[in-house]
């Protein structure tokens, strides 16, 4: 349950915008790195000081700071204070439990997204914040490495259009990136679902069911990140903002539509393991029918035999029987007739 609800009570009763670093990760290195380029030139480096970003802010080309590690305050109030952020979005980046959304500040948007990796196991979360503003593009991530490796080599390889458009389209091949990423995630599970529903119809075991329940919690956490993704994007499409232009607008409707494909293919997945858990009761209550179905037939062969044997295995002293030559060899006889009989009974009614 610590996947699907993480404490909050250390925020308690703490005035709105304030940050609280993670005392474990306290420790841990910031690493910023800043890719500002235009139509004609590219620079990429990797910045000690938060101090050095103020050079790129006020410049014409277009400027990417990427940060990975949000558990430093001191780093976070200094990009607040060079960038012009407000508290609770320096806040909310520092929260990493936060739900997917978009929110206008005039000059700038703040984006929320959700990257995912999967290892085969469990399905793993990471916030992502992207803050969109006239000339540049901010990124947040809990930790190094990432989805965007792609966006990168466009930028540098001056690949499609990016280098020749503004802020606005680097966000949204952010963003795109992403989102395709989530198909990768979807492609791998549909794998592993695949794998269950073999097993489950061979040779179904209670370790199928448990990976089932661990499967339907992969569900709920794809769609916990998938969903309000879906509002985000949209509202980014609409354009109601004066940062994100018209012409970034068509592939903001496309990245749309990848979104509900996305949450198509996680409400299949989710359909397909109840079904896989209904299947996997019955299979289980069949075999247990089938199990009872023979100890039955089994019992009710013998209760005929047993009755004979009973009546013979009486201590009485005169039994009219018990003194004729032929009486074991009958007795014999008529228990197998008994038996044949009913199990040719049995075959017709096919009960067997």
């Amino acid at each position: 349950m610590v996947r699907f609800f993480r404490k909050m009570s250390k925020k308690a009763g703490l005035p709105p915008g304030t940050l609280v670093a993670d005392v474990e990760k306290r420790a841990a290195p910031v690493k910023i790195t800043v890719i500002d380029y235009d139509g004609e030139s590219y620079e990429e480096s990797d910045v000690e000081a938060v101090t050095d970003c103020r050079l790129f802010r006020e410049k014409p080309t277009v400027t990417w700071v990427n940060v990975d590690g949000v558990h430093r305050v001191d780093v976070l109030e200094e990009l607040g204070e060079c960038f012009g952020l407000h508290p609770l979005v320096l806040e909310d980046i520092a929260n990493t439990d936060q739900r997917p959304k978009t929110e206008d500040f005039g000059e700038y948007l703040f984006v929320v997204l959700k990257m995912l990796d999967y290892d085969g196991d469990e399905v793993g979360t990471e916030q992502v914040s992207l803050i969109l503003g006239p000339n540049y593009v901010l990124s947040f991530q809990e930790r190094e490495g990432d989805v965007f490796d792609v966006v990168r080599e466009r930028i540098r390889n001056s690949k499609g259009r990016i280098r020749k458009t503004g802020p606005d389209y680097l966000a949204y091949a952010l963003l795109d990136a992403v989102v395709d990423n989530y198909f990768v995630i979807l492609e791998q599970v549909g794998e592993k679902v695949g794998s269950l529903e073999e097993v489950l119809v061979e040779n179904p075991k209670p370790e199928t069911l448990q990976s089932i329940h661990e499967m339907k919690r992969e569900m709920i956490i794809l769609r916990k990140s998938v969903w309000p993704l879906r509002e985000v994007v949209n509202g980014l499409a609409r354009g109601d903002s004066k940062l994100v232009r018209e012409s970034t607008g068509v592939f903001l409707k496309d990245a749309y539509d990848h979104t509900i494909q996305v949450i198509d293919a996680v409400e299949t997945y989710r359909d397909v393991l109840s079904g896989m858990l209904d299947l996997y009761l019955s299979t289980i209550s069949n075999r247990m029918n089938e199990v009872m179905k023979v100890l039955t037939i089994i019992a009710t062969i013998f209760i005929p035999l047993t009755f004979v044997a009973g009546i013979y295995g009486m201590n009485f002293q005169f039994m009219p029987e018990l003194g004729w030559h032929w009486s074991y060899p009958v007795v014999w006889l008529v228990i197998v007739i008994v038996t044949v009989s009913m199990v040719v009974f049995f075959k017709r009614k096919r009960w067997l």
